[in-house]
This record gives structure tokens, sequence and C-alpha cells, in this order.
């Protein structure tokens, strides 16, 4: 199974979630113990909130209406700071 298909995986699992009484179903994704982004599902809307960590800085957030490309945005998170630049 690829990475990407893997996080596609965990998003469906994450909007098929019940709400946890007033708080939205939230998934964390890291990579070798850091926290890269979280991704938190609001079922009223049907849209994913993605908020993305940088040491030092504080967190940006984006809301994605799609799946695969909230999926492709992580997969490049995941992978962007173990490049080498």
């Amino acid at each position: 199974m690829s990475q990407l298909l893997g996080i596609i995986q965990r998003l469906t699992q994450l909007r098929d979630q019940e709400p946890n009484g007033n708080e939205a179903p939230q998934r964390n994704f890291e990579v070798n113990g850091e926290k890269r982004c979280s991704v938190t599902y609001l079922a009223k809307t049907d849209m994913f909130i993605l908020e993305v960590y940088e040491k030092g800085k504080k967190p940006k957030t984006y809301q994605f209406d799609n799946i695969d490309m909230i999926a492709i945005e992580i997969f490049e998170l995941l992978h962007e700071r173990s490049e080498v630049r």
C-alpha cells in the first residue's frame, strides 16, 4: 500500500467517525515522532481543517472540501522536511 493511499484511508476513517460529544474528530500526522500536521473533520460543513506545524512558528490553518486534495497536501508535508535541500 502506498503512503498516499494510507493517508486517504485515515481521512476516510476520520470522516466516517462519530463525533465525541461536541468535539469534531481529529487525526495527527507525524514523522519520527514530530507532529507535522493535524486534521479535523467538520461534518456539518463536510470540510477538512488542516493545521500545519513548524517549529517556532504559529500553526497555519487551511480548509479543504476535497479528500484527495488534502491527502496530497499531507503527503507533501510529510515528505518535504525529509528531503535533502
